[in-house]
């Protein structure tokens, strides 16, 4: 594929990559702004929609078994109902980061107390502000199979993440009960699909290592392989 000028001219190759990066940029935006849109819009509500299932997130945040005094990110956070058994995993010593896309999901997190467990952080999960190797634990809920190119994600999480490190993919309900709550069939294209979701952790530096997806929930526990 070659871009033209006004012209009709082809652009030369810098050009051209000079053109799919703005292309690629614009996208971006677009859907950091229907996401943006979507959650705002649901913000005040969502903590009391869902409350009833903060005993499910701490379980699966237990089955991260972090240690003590490590970085540990809430990715998509919402209103941070993770970071408070995140907290209790990585102790005083330790640091939380709670980080979302829609700004007013962040208020509506500090309004239900979330900053006494950590920090709350905008940013998009896929350009995490965070240096190589520093972090711990990654807890993500409902967000890999949401985002346009998960391989790109999930290489940056891993570029952030020290050797070890573990990613803990969760939902409070499994695929099967998704798919029949939205009067469809399983996809077997599904990214959450185990055939389709560990080759994308193992070509972007992470193992699987628990796969679950039960009736009442969806649960992948990866863990960072050391390749450098």
């Amino acid at each position: 594929m070659r871009f033209l000028t006004g012209a009709g001219v082809a652009l030369d190759p810098w050009g051209e990559r000079l053109l799919r990066r703005w292309a690629a940029l614009v996208a971006t935006r677009a859907e950091h702004t229907a996401t943006r849109a979507f959650f705002t819009r649901r913000a005040d509500d969502w903590e009391g929609r869902f409350a009833y299932q903060a005993p499910a997130y701490e379980s699966a945040v237990a089955r991260m078994r972090l240690r003590p005094g490590g970085l540990a990110l809430d990715l998509g956070c919402g209103t941070g109902r993770a970071m408070p058994a995140l907290r209790a995993q990585v102790g005083q010593t330790g640091r939380v980061l709670g980080i979302d896309v829609t700004p007013a999901m962040l208020t509506s997190a500090a309004r239900h107390g979330r900053t006494r467990h950590g920090r709350l952080l905008a940013a998009d999960c896929n350009r995490l502000p965070l240096p190589r190797r520093s972090v711990g634990g990654i807890f993500s809920a409902g967000l890999l199979d949401h985002l346009p190119r998960p391989r790109t994600t999930l290489l940056e999480w891993a570029r952030v993440s020290t050797p070890y490190a573990v990613l803990l993919l969760f939902h409070p309900s499994g695929r099967a009960e998704r798919a029949a709550r939205h009067l469809r069939p399983l996809d077997p294209d599904d990214l959450l699909a185990e055939h389709n979701l560990r080759p994308a952790l193992e070509s972007t530096g992470w193992h699987l290592a628990e796969y679950e997806d039960a009736a009442g929930h969806f649960l992948a526990r990866a863990e960072r392989e050391r390749r450098d």
